[in-house]
């Protein structure tokens, strides 16, 4: 995937970091000289594109054209907004993130602004508070389809319900599948013949209708 980062300040600089790591084509942009030193010693030479990203040509000259993903990761949300823009309805990048540094301007990072995206840190944070309240012992751990499912991890109790109860007499909820079991450390494939045990750590691939009711599973059974 090649993906172009505007801004290159801790954000930007992590973000293309971890992107090199995993094998993507990245090109960092930014017009700061001491930004651009510090870059230098961070990343390869080659994936640093020195220029003002609100200059449609030097987004061109880093590849927009072709870029699959464009993230703006500077401090400035006129800026960021402004690049989104540019890089939407001049060069039809088909991805386009934007960091959202003032709560107060979110509303601005929508789809007619060229933003596909909007990252806003503080309702990101609101939100992984509240889901992990709601989900009780349930851990997500990464999120599939834009949010709409996800991977969780949850120990299953020595009371629970679903003890001793193979998987395929289970009442799972729709859009839940069991995609692995953690036993004494050991990883198991579960089949439809596998039953669990207590002190389990079941991964499941669930929505969120599907995390509530799973949840509900390894619950105790209620008291007479």
């Amino acid at each position: 995937m090649f993906v172009i980062i505007v801004g290159g300040g801790r954000v930007g600089s992590h973000l293309a970091t971890l992107l090199l790591e995993l094998g993507h084509k990245v090109r960092l942009v930014d017009s700061r000289a001491a930004v651009l030193e510090k870059l230098h010693r961070e990343i390869p030479t080659e994936s640093i594109h020195a220029g003002d990203p609100l200059n449609p040509d030097i987004l061109g000259d880093a590849g927009a054209g072709e870029a699959q993903v464009l993230v703006m990761a500077t401090p400035d949300d006129a800026t960021n907004l402004a690049v989104g823009f540019l890089a939407k309805k001049k060069y039809n990048v088909p991805r386009v993130i934007g960091r959202v540094n003032n709560p107060k301007y979110a509303w601005l990072f929508n789809p007619s602004m060229g933003i596909d995206v909007a990252l806003d840190q503080a309702d990101i944070l609101a939100r992984l508070i509240e889901e992990e309240m709601s989900l009780g012992d349930m851990m997500p751990l990464l999120k599939l389809r834009r949010g709409e499912f996800m991977l969780v991890e949850e120990k299953v109790p020595a009371n629970a319900q679903a003890i001793g109860i193979m998987i395929k007499d289970l009442k799972l909820p729709e859009n839940c599948v069991i995609a692995g079991i953690i036993r004494d450390g050991e990883v198991i494939v579960p089949r439809g013949i596998t039953a669990l045990h207590a002190d389990d750590e079941v991964l499941a691939v669930v929505d969120r209708s599907a995390a509530e009711n799973l949840s509900a599973l390894f619950k105790p059974p209620a008291a007479c």
